[in-house]
């Protein structure tokens, strides 16, 4: 039994002698997945495709200008013609070469919804035939705006709905970072625990041969019983199986942390528990101060809001009546040579009107005008319930918070109890003054108790990095994590890298 599992033993560590070893402790931990993971990598690239999604829509709200042009268009075809001597339609032979080009600057203006615009044309036609002309056509310059008087204006709940999404992407950013964070301390304590109970199989082997081998030489002069004999000899046995037990477990914590953390697979990874962290009393209206503000699951509640009300004002306004105008004052002329085209032009004025009256559509239109209006309450009344929701587990998890910080004491008080329990019960037996249950229920007490602190840190930082994720806020540093992102966005050019 002993000859196995030294081999066993000794075939893991070198495996370890072999593959890189790396120490890390918490917060180096979770650097290496926020900078390294997959799900970081994932995160990166949403809020990037955000981060582009809102400069389009403050270039969009920036003059544009556009050039339209046709370089050249040569037509050569026959045509329908009238011919007036005759009275009659007949087809006539054509050839006409064309060019035309447009240059504008336009803007939209939020608050009416219009658009202005100022632009510029040259055109020139030449025909080929009996009769070749060439004319050349302009337009130096051209000054319009075009609006609807009673229709939706999509640009203002833009400018509403465009700043609110992305302030929200970039706290889905940092929420989802948290996230990272959260699964990162599951991993790592899940390796923790596996690396202790190692350590502690370990203990146990090397205790329990000595105490079988103790109990050998005791039994040879009548000091136990055969009882007491086999009891230890079975202890040691399962202190066997159990380190076995133990290293597999040790082998598949060890490949889920290094994969998460998107490390070489062959790296062996020591960790250090983080040390006993320090009181600090979080009270509930803080903290849901802080969700309010900075917790993306608010502000996508607004926005879900807008996003209602704007389809309920695009209803309502495409289902009745509509009106709209444009004007444009500017200037043409048409001449026989380029020069000729600039010269005393004429004014060019352009009024138009346009309406648009809903007169038999069988009630289409005012059917979903009410159906936004119905999901409008809908959204409401789901939106006011998950505030709620989300209002209470900040709460709970502040209360929760709390009260870990005591159990972290009690169970770093009870392991030393535990330990130092142990340590006496076993010279007591070494010297014969304690019995061999008493032996084993210590060490079942202190292994017990390893345990219960190593899960007391655990549900200590996750409740911690979840109310980090809830509220955004740093309460060990006192810092607002939104505004870390922002030196960091500072410091890469205004952009994310």
């Amino acid at each position: 039994m002993k000859k196995i599992t030294v081999t066993s033993t000794l075939l893991f560590f070198s495996v370890l002698v072999y593959s890189q070893t790396v120490t890390l402790d918490l917060n180096r931990s979770i650097e290496i997945a926020s900078d390294s993971s997959l799900q970081a990598f994932r995160a990166k690239n949403l809020y990037m495709a955000n981060y582009w999604e809102y400069r389009s829509f403050k270039a969009g709200r920036l003059p544009s200008l556009s050039l339209r042009t046709t370089p050249i268009q040569y037509r050569r075809d026959f045509t329908q013609r009238y011919d007036s001597e005759n009275n009659i339609d007949v087809y006539r032979r054509q050839q006409s070469l064309h060019t035309y080009g447009n240059l504008s600057l336009s803007q939209n203006f939020d608050l009416t919804g219009g658009t202005f615009f100022i632009d510029s044309e040259l055109g020139y036609m030449r025909n080929f035939g009996d009769n070749t002309y060439s004319q050349f056509s302009s337009v130096p310059l051209r000054i319009g705006y075009s609006q609807s008087l009673f229709g939706f204006n999509g640009f203002k709940w833009e400018k509403k709905i465009e700043p609110l999404k992305y302030e929200k992407a970039r706290q889905q950013f940092l929420y989802t970072m948290q996230e990272i964070s959260e699964s990162v301390i599951s991993y790592f304590f899940s390796l923790a625990m596996a690396q202790t109970e190692f350590n502690m199989a370990q203990e146990n082997v090397a205790s329990s041969d000595t105490l079988y081998y103790m109990g050998e030489n005791r039994y040879e002069i009548a000091s136990i019983s055969q009882s007491d004999l086999l009891t230890l000899k079975l202890n040691a046995v399962n202190a066997h199986n159990t380190l076995q037990n133990a290293e597999i477990a040790l082998t598949r914590a060890m490949f889920g942390f290094v994969s998460f953390l998107n490390m070489d697979k062959d790296t062996h990874v020591v960790l250090e528990l983080p040390a006993r962290p320090q009181n600090i009393e979080i009270s509930p209206e803080l903290a849901l101060q802080y969700a309010k503000i900075n917790n993306p699951n608010f502000m996508g509640f607004e926005q879900e809001m807008l996003e209602a009300e704007r389809e309920v004002d695009r209803t309502e306004k495409s289902s009745s009546f509509d009106a709209s105008f444009s004007v444009s004052v500017g200037f043409n002329q048409i001449a026989d040579n380029f020069a000729g085209a600039y010269k005393k032009p004429l004014q060019q004025d352009v009024v138009s009107i346009g309406l648009t009256i809903p007169i038999v559509d069988w009630g289409v239109r005012k059917g979903r005008a009410n159906m936004a209006r119905n999901n409008l309450n809908v959204r409401k009344i789901s939106v006011q319930q998950n505030m709620l929701n989300l209002e209470q587990d900040v709460v709970m998890t502040v209360n929760d918070f709390n009260v870990r910080q005591n159990l972290i004491s009690s169970a770093e008080e009870a392991l030393g109890l535990a330990t130092m329990a142990y340590n006496v019960t076993k010279e007591r037996f070494i010297i014969g003054k304690t019995d061999l249950n008493s032996l084993i229920l210590s060490q079942e007490r202190q292994n017990r108790a390893n345990q219960n602190y190593i899960l007391s840190l655990r549900d200590y930082w996750l409740s911690y990095y979840k109310l980090r994720k809830l509220t955004l806020y740093d309460f060990l540093g006192q810092e607002v994590l939104t505004e870390q992102f922002d030196r960091i966005e500072r410091i890469g050019n205004g952009r994310f890298n």
